[in-house]
């Protein structure tokens, strides 16, 4: 019972921040690790204090009026004392399009139009703009005609073409004033992870690179090879080099044994020797035992042979022999 009071007195020491869900305590200092007796005793510490901060943030919320629901009591936190700093820089200001610049300058302001709109030729109200608009072209089945009319010319599709071209140059005033704004570093949220993975149509990001001179000789020397004969008897142009790589090809070991190409196989057979020998390394060296798995290799190597070739005899044609005529000749 005698600890209590010290807590509820600890805690009244600490400035509790409710708007912002934190308490601290201004007249604690932290031991220093060098002052600690040992880790344990600092990690005690802060436990210790750590649970009188979350004690009195708790009695303060309990402390407030509660107001009832249905989920439960509920509080109402009171505007917070400190102002925390920001995470993140503050949003650089969008510039001004050229329509807003304009607007300033005649001092036109913005005013709030109605989305829907009453359509005389339906007798219903109509969105003002997009699909199933109020005086859309589609709906319109005669037109009247003018006196600037060309003869012959079409109207509908005459209406259809400057449709077309609005929308070209809403979409060429909107790329301008995405690429104003990605020069200064204040593209719209939205449209940011787009801009980075697919550039800007007219910016430097979206020109084609330049392509090195190994690529195109790599690209050439693929397309001379493409053929059935693997570019060999294709005319070559003038100053094309050779390909570097045309191709791999298998190496076969000869047949006579001799120098160069002919010691491989002697090389190939001390090197199982050697992959043989190395798991007993430990072991004394038994050259008796090492001739044995030699000769009991070959053995098995000539068998192999010998059956492969057995095989392919059995394969080839047999020749009937002749019985000779048992009748005489008178």
């Amino acid at each position: 019972m005698a600890e209590v009071p010290a807590v509820v007195a600890a805690a009244s020491s600490c400035e509790v921040d409710l708007g912002n869900l934190m308490a601290y305590d201004p007249s604690h200092h932290v031991v220093s690790a060098a002052a600690a007796a040992s880790r344990e005793e600092l990690r005690q510490e802060c436990l210790r204090k750590g649970t009188e901060l979350a004690q009195a943030v708790a009695d303060a919320l309990f402390a407030l009026p509660p107001s009832e629901d249905r989920d439960g009591p509920i509080v109402h936190l009171p505007p917070p004392t400190v102002r925390l700093p920001r995470e993140k820089h503050l949003p650089k200001p969008k510039p001004p399009t050229k329509w807003e610049l304009f607007a300033k300058a005649k001092g036109i302001t913005k005013r709030k139009k109605n989305k829907r709109e009453w359509d005389e030729q339906t007798q219903s109200w109509k969105r003002t703009y997009g699909y199933d608009r109020v005086n859309d072209d589609k709906d319109i089945p005669i037109v009247e005609a003018k006196l600037t009319d060309e003869p012959g010319v079409d109207p509908f599709a005459q209406r259809r073409d400057e449709k077309k071209k609005r929308v070209e140059k809403q979409e060429k005033n909107r790329l301008e004033n995405l690429k104003k704004a990605a020069k200064i570093g204040a593209l719209p949220s939205h449209i940011q992870l787009a801009a980075k993975a697919l550039p800007i149509t007219g910016t430097k990001a979206d020109l084609p690179k330049k392509s090195r001179k190994e690529d195109l000789e790599s690209v050439v020397g693929m397309a001379s090879s493409a053929t059935a004969s693997g570019g060999k008897f294709d005319e070559k142009l003038p100053g094309e080099k050779p390909p570097k790589h045309s191709g791999k090809h298998r190496k076969f070991l000869p047949v006579a044994e001799g120098k160069g190409m002919g010691s491989l196989e002697k090389q190939q057979n001390d090197k199982i020797l050697n992959s043989l020998l190395a798991r007993n390394s430990d072991e004394p060296l038994d050259v008796g035992k090492a001739i044995t798995m030699y000769k009991v290799k070959k053995e098995k190597q000539r068998r192999k042979e010998k059956d492969m070739s057995s095989k392919s005899d059995k394969l080839k044609p047999q020749k009937k022999p002749h019985k000779k005529s048992s009748k005489k000749k008178a």
